[in-house]
Order: structure tokens, then C-alpha cells, then sequence
């Protein structure tokens, strides 16, 4: 399992994470004006206005709703423990950094093709993870195989379900090889998924290389949203 090498083609792949629930709206906020935005963009912003995770993003300080998915994971499973080395796969905007400083990691370290806004402590990289010489760099970073991966990723739609389909199976792809590569035994890897996805052949990978592969739907996952996240544990050794 490999990504590409061409930093343009993964870069179209990249998107900020996305994600959430419609529960304990009520009406809410409404835009001011709709002057010069389409519909889906009025939408999509009132949405935001009146997303309760949203909301609890702005008060707790992260960088994004999607936060609270890690969050409910980790509460879940126990992954991030103090002391853990932590690399987060395409970290923008950093949200997921935040959880991984605020719930004691020893070190950790982030990639992605987007330039992110430092987490102190954590090491922040601007590159392709996928190149052969990012994964000793970010293992150096944290001084020896992680604890945990986490991938967040997710690729910009084309609108071609093939198409997309083939993008997020190589995202899922390229994020297991990293961290079947690079986790100590043991370990632990957390990737974004999609229902109706061809990920059957990944899951498979995934399930011989771990001791236990869960499909997980965060609250913080919108109920209108195809999005999973594949917990996998026990990293044979």
C-alpha cells in the first residue's frame, strides 16, 4: 500500500476534517443575509451556526468540532495514556493535536500538506507523509515508534462516486501501510472510513495486522454523514 509521491495530486485530497450531529438544534441561529452566497453555502453555514459541537469547540479552545470525535474514541479506548508517542496524519487545523497534548501524550507530532498553526509541544511537518523519508523524520520527532496514529483524512470529492471511491480507499491505504510500518508492537491506529465504501480489502489488511478492528460513529459525527472511523488495536508484533 503506497500514496502518491506527486505532493499536487495529494494535496487535491486534502481537506480540513468534517463532521457532526443535528441533535439539540432547535431553530437556532440564522444568517443575517444570504446576499451573494448560493444555497449550499447558506446551508452550510447555518449549519455551523447551530451546531452544539461547534459551540463547545469555540468554548474549549480547539481548533475544530472534530475534536470531540478523538475525544469520544480515546474515552472509549484508552489510547491516548501519558507518556504515549502520538502521530497525527494529515493534522490541519490541529484539533486533533490539541486532544492528543491535552490528554498527557509524551510526544507527538503531526503531517500535512497544509500549513497548520503550532500545538506546543507537539512537532508540526508540512509534507507528503506518504514520502519514504517523512516516516523516520517523524518517528526521530518523538523519539521511537508510536503509541497511536491517527488519521483524520478525508479527499475532496469529485462528485464521481468511482473516482471518490478510489481516492478514500487510498487515503485508508496509504494511513495503514504508515502505521503498520511504524507502530510499535502493540500499538494503535485510528483512520476516517466511509460507509459504502470499497474498503473490504483494507479491512482485511487491517484485521491481520491487528488484534481487534472496530467500526466506530462518534456522536460528533453528523447523522446525515457516511463517515466511520476503523479503531484498530493490538498491533501484531
Amino acid at each position: 500500500m503506497s500514496g502518491s509521491d506527486d505532493p499536487n495530486e495529494r494535496r487535491r485530497l486534502v481537506r480540513p476534517p468534517t463532521g457532526g450531529t443535528t441533535e439539540g438544534r432547535g431553530f437556532g441561529a440564522r444568517l443575517k443575509t444570504a446576499e451573494n452566497r448560493s444555497l449550499s453555502s447558506q446551508q452550510w453555514l447555518n449549519r455551523q451556526l447551530n451546531d452544539p459541537f461547534v459551540k463547545a469547540a469555540h468554548a474549549k479552545g480547539y481548533r475544530s468540532r472534530a475534536a470531540f470525535k478523538l475525544t469520544e474514541i480515546d474515552d472509549r479506548f484508552h489510547l491516548i495514556k501519558r507518556g504515549s508517542r502520538v502521530i497525527d496524519l494529515g493534522c490541519a487545523p490541529g484539533g486533533w493535536l490539541q486532544v492528543a497534548v491535552e490528554r498527557g501524550a509524551g510526544a507527538v507530532a503531526g503531517v500535512d500538506l497544509l500549513r497548520v498553526e503550532p500545538v506546543p509541544p507537539a512537532h508540526i511537518l508540512a509534507a507528503d507523509f506518504t514520502h519514504r523519508d517523512i516516516g523516520p523524520m517523524l518517528v526521530d520527532l518523538i523519539g521511537g515508534p508510536p503509541d497511536v496514529v491517527l488519521s483524520d483524512m478525508a479527499p475532496n470529492t469529485s462528485g464521481h462516486r468511482q473516482t471518490d471511491h478510489l481516492r478514500i480507499v487510498g487515503l485508508i491505504e496509504a494511513g495503514a501501510d504508515f502505521a503498520i510500518r511504524n507502530l510499535k508492537p502493540g500499538g494503535a491506529f485510528v483512520a476516517k472510513a466511509f460507509q459504502g465504501g470499497e474498503t473490504a480489502e483494507v479491512i482485511r489488511e487491517l484485521k491481520a495486522a491487528f488484534a481487534d478492528v472496530k467500526h466506530v460513529k462518534p456522536k460528533a459525527s453528523r447523522a446525515d454523514s457516511a463517515e466511520v472511523y476503523l479503531v484498530c488495536t493490538g498491533l501484531r508484533g
